[in-house]
């Protein structure tokens, strides 16, 4: 992944995902874990049902400290059985 994250960002930031995927209580629990593997922290995540219940977005905040964290966490993320989309 060749991103400017570098280019646009001032590290250490705050940087959001969202991360939207099929409806699985277990969703948020798996985001956690693969951000706690890049960015330890106590994190709460924001949870919202699409209109029909049939997806889950999570939003969670992180101090990202690298354009390589962000990637990473990126590719991570998008890996996640049931996940769709990463913002």
């Amino acid at each position: 992944m060749d991103t400017k994250f570098d280019e646009l960002l001032e590290f250490p930031c705050r940087f959001p995902f969202k991360v939207i995927g099929h409806a699985d209580p277990s969703l948020p629990d798996k985001v956690v874990a693969v951000i706690q593997a890049h960015a330890p922290g106590d994190y709460q995540p924001s949870v919202r049902p699409s209109s029909k219940g049939s997806y889950h977005s999570v939003t969670i905040n992180i101090t990202a400290t690298s354009k390589e964290q962000l990637e990473a966490l990126y590719t991570e993320l998008g890996a996640i059985d049931g996940v769709i989309r990463v913002l």
